[in-house]
């Protein structure tokens, strides 16, 4: 039965999504459905939800090294004095920014994060305590939350990033920085122009560039050389674009947007007019590209957590199931040869008792203290319990030496991460001392689940459907709908 709490924190999205997008409602009741099937499986807990696997709000994350005027960005884009900003290492934390209609900027801790699904970070003090353990207790010390009441924030979440090269906590910031690089619905990766040598960057580089651009999603990244007016006073500023273009094309990125820019209120003056207004005609071309596509995310959010839907439910019947039906089989396999190993030396060591003694044979092959047991019918019947609980004993000892060796090959393939938590789940509910090993089918699953996948792909489709009739008008024919005011974030102070 699913878990109270989560009944309420999933009413509280549905709530939300009406005000914003009420298409999105129907697909929180698809997640549910195939939540059902994997709690059947055991690939979820009944406190769990495929719903939290995924940001329901447009996610925007700004990566980079300290001083890379990540904030100063952030600042100019919601013309608000949000985040500090200075030329250290001013922020060691994650900073969530969502939109406060109560028209104030507020703090809150990490716990407002930790606690609520429809944010990303939640459960995030479990993700650190795997990585390190005890500094799941210290969520505040790595993530918090605040607020504002830029228009630009409706119906949107931002992340600033501490930087990479100033965090003593590098394990867990790189961990986190993996994690909102999934969810995120577009990266921007911004260097440091001030910084003429990015061979000094390389460990940055291999993590932000060399290890994005493979990735199924490497076009929602985007590579931005900020802070262009201060490499304008240089003798050639050119070759700091030059430098820092042949640093990123090592690290593979060899097309691409690459964008130069600087915050205008924070700009030093440039004193060469045309160089002045070349680059400022540059900054302005590129600023305006970067906000275009930061403006575009909603929509694409919105056809994300669709496709998301269709690609979970897939995924469970072309890979999940397949992988529980092979931990069977080796789980299997391994309880049958551990059984032959222990009733084998059992029936050894029986038999090498016999002979040491020296007992001799009556009735053919049966030695006297059988004779014994069946001379009298009450006496056999204590015998043989005993001998079934044995053999029950040494059975169990064998499936579970078995299971925990195939979980260990499910933690060698995997990293922390709900895939594998998930694996190790179903691994012990197909394992259960009322499971036989000669069961070819994962626990749960069968043609009803079949048949529950198969409508959570069709609802995907029909959403896609509603999504390109209200953005794509491909019959050519558009019916106007209304497009949904957006509202306050969740969790906002002041609501």
């Amino acid at each position: 039965m699913e878990d109270g709490r989560l009944s309420d924190r999933l009413a509280s999205l549905k709530e939300h999504l009406q005000l914003e997008n009420p298409l999105l409602v129907e697909a929180v009741g698809s997640f549910g459905k195939l939540d059902k099937v994997c709690r059947g499986i055991g690939l979820l807990g009944n406190d769990q939800s495929t719903i939290s696997q995924i940001a329901w709000w447009p996610l925007i994350s700004v990566l980079g090294p300290f001083s890379a005027g990540k904030s100063t960005f952030i600042n100019y884009y919601l013309g608000t004095p949000v985040q500090q900003t200075g030329s250290h290492a001013v922020d060691d934390k994650f900073t969530v920014i969502c939109y406060n209609a109560a028209g104030e900027s507020r703090v809150l801790p990490g716990t407002a994060l930790n606690a609520d699904l429809r944010f990303p970070f939640y459960k995030m003090s479990e993700e650190l305590e795997k990585v390190e353990p005890g500094e799941g207790g210290r969520i505040d010390s790595y993530i918090r939350l605040k607020t504002s009441p830029s228009d630009k924030l409706r119906g949107l979440i931002l992340i600033d990033s501490p930087g990479f090269d100033a965090d003593a906590q590098r394990t867990s910031t790189l961990r986190i920085t993996n994690y909102i690089m999934d969810l995120s619905d577009l990266v921007l990766v911004l260097f440091d122009a001030r910084r003429p040598e990015p061979g000094a960057m390389r460990d940055t580089l291999t993590h932000l560039v060399a290890a994005t651009i493979n990735r199924r999603d490497s076009n929602k990244f985007i590579y931005i050389l900020n802070q262009m007016d201060i490499a304008a006073r240089e003798d050639n500023p050119e070759e700091v674009v030059g430098a820092w273009q042949r640093a990123l094309a090592q690290q593979g990125l060899t097309a691409g947007k690459f964008y130069r820019i600087y915050a205008p209120t924070a700009a030093v003056p440039i004193p060469d007019e045309a160089l002045r207004q070349r680059f400022e005609a540059k900054r302005d071309a590129d600023m305006a590209a970067i906000h275009n596509r930061m403006n575009q995310v909603r929509v694409e959010r919105a056809y994300r957590i669709v496709g998301e839907l269709e690609k979970l439910a897939r995924e469970v019947e072309d890979v999940r199931v397949p992988e529980v039906r092979g931990m069977l089989i080796r789980w299997r396999k391994g309880v049958v040869r551990r059984d032959m190993a222990l009733f084998g030396a059992l029936a050894f060591i029986l038999a090498a008792a016999y002979v040491l003694t020296g007992h001799p044979f009556t009735y053919g092959f049966a030695p006297v203290w059988m004779e014994w047991v069946f001379a009298e019918s009450w006496r056999a019947i204590p015998f043989l319990l005993l001998c079934l609980g044995g053999g029950f004993w040494l059975h169990s000892l064998a499936r579970k030496w078995s299971a925990a060796s195939v979980a260990r090959m499910v933690e060698k393939a995997y990293s922390h991460g709900p895939v594998r938590e998930g694996l190790l789940r179903a691994l012990a509910k197909n394992t259960a001392p009322w499971r036989s090993i000669f069961c070819s089918e994962p626990a749960g699953w069968g043609q009803k689940y079949r048949r529950i996948l198969s409508s959570v792909i069709a609802d995907s489709e029909k959403f896609i459907q509603s999504l390109n009739d209200r953005y794509a008008h491909p019959s050519g024919v558009w019916q106007q709908q209304p497009e949904p005011k957006p509202q306050a974030q969740p969790g906002a102070a002041g609501e």
